[in-house]
């Protein structure tokens, strides 16, 4: 357990250029029908992966000429830079606190290389102080939503009145590839989107939620679960194993035992507020965690109209959560490349 850190605030941001799921199928049918012999038999993912529209960060023609590394990451820089800015000046409205009060920022992006890190190029745009901490996290994958945030909260639980902003960004849509394709690099064109979240954390009270717990587990002997592949022209999206069958298997002993951590159990959390992977990954989920079959409704909506954004996902869910209303005690959870699952825990602000 940490001291009790207050959420004060949350916000998203998404990029401008809306795909639509039918458009993105017919693009990629013209593209590796004749290519890639597999493509039709693996077709229907892009109906069954539960993604109706998705934004990304360049128009869908950016996409249809060959990409290289210096290419991805000119755009990487200039986008994932103007998504922070976005969502971290929303959360900091919202909180109704300036860029110059920001004592620290942790930044979670896995998608693209940036030295210096993202919070470091937004420093002018943002107004933060040159003292302020810099924190940038690269790896967490789908996991980084619900690692940052717990990184976050005990960062500002270890500084009391230091104002703590998370800011988490991912550009999905630049491993896109015409070359060399795989079963995944399929699925991958079928489910995911850019997108990017923040939140101002402090210890203490206020907000619409306070920050209680945070913990993970990772998985011995897992590395070929999820994760990125290096390849000439980019990063290339890796998934050796189905990720449904083994958070069926596993997710339920893991969140018994973060949870009996903190005291608790499964019946004694509320609502779970879920990364959603994917349909198949919110029905495992569903099943391991003894929740009614479709009782992930705004896990199933953010994954409809925005697909898979990696990390910032899980806090998407959690905004359409505290609209809607938190009850009393909730759980963030997130699986990412490692193969970790990740949990934070919340408790409704009286």
């Amino acid at each position: 357990m940490i001291a009790p850190v207050a959420l004060l605030s949350l916000a998203t941001a998404s990029p401008p250029f809306t795909l639509a799921q039918k458009d993105v199928e017919q693009v990629a049918r013209d593209l590796f029908a004749d290519r890639f012999p597999q493509f039709e038999r693996m077709a229907p993912v892009f109906t069954t992966a539960g993604v109706r529209t998705r934004q990304v960060v360049r128009p869908i023609e950016w996409y249809l000429e060959p990409r290289g590394w210096p290419e991805r990451t000119e755009v990487y820089l200039e986008a994932a830079v103007d998504l922070f800015v976005d969502a971290a000046t929303r959360a900091l409205d919202e909180a109704g606190l300036k860029g110059s009060q920001v004592d620290v920022i942790v930044t979670v992006s896995s998608t693209g290389i940036a030295t210096p890190s993202l919070e470091a190029r937004a420093m002018g745009r943002m107004g933060f102080r040159p003292d302020a901490a810099r924190i940038p996290v690269f790896g967490l994958g789908c996991a980084g939503g619900a690692t940052g945030l717990g990184l976050a909260g005990k960062l500002a639980a270890a500084t009391p009145g230091a104002v703590v902003l998370f800011v988490a960004v991912e550009l999905c849509s630049l491993a896109f590839r015409m070359a060399d394709l795989s079963k995944a690099d399929i699925v991958a064109t079928a489910l995911f989107g850019d997108g990017a979240a923040a939140c101002v954390l402090r210890a203490g009270e206020g907000g619409f939620a306070s920050l209680v717990h945070a913990e993970e587990r990772t998985w011995p002997d897992t590395l070929d679960i999820m994760g990125w592949r290096i390849d000439p022209t980019g990063l290339g999206v890796i998934f050796a194993r189905s990720i449904p069958p083994f958070a069926l298997a596993n997710l339920r002993p893991a969140m018994d035992s973060m949870l009996r951590a903190q005291g608790l159990e499964i019946d004694d959390v509320d609502r779970f507020i879920c990364h959603p992977g994917g349909v198949k990954v919110i029905e495992a989920l569903e099943q391991s965690l003894s929740i009614g079959q479709g009782q992930l409704d705004h896990e199933r909506a953010v994954l409809a109209e925005h697909g898979n954004m990696s990390a910032p996902t899980a806090l998407f869910v959690l905004d359409r959560a505290r609209r809607a209303g938190l009850p009393p005690t909730s759980v963030v959870a997130a699986l990412g490349p490692g193969f970790t699952a990740s949990t934070v825990t919340l408790r409704r602000a009286a």
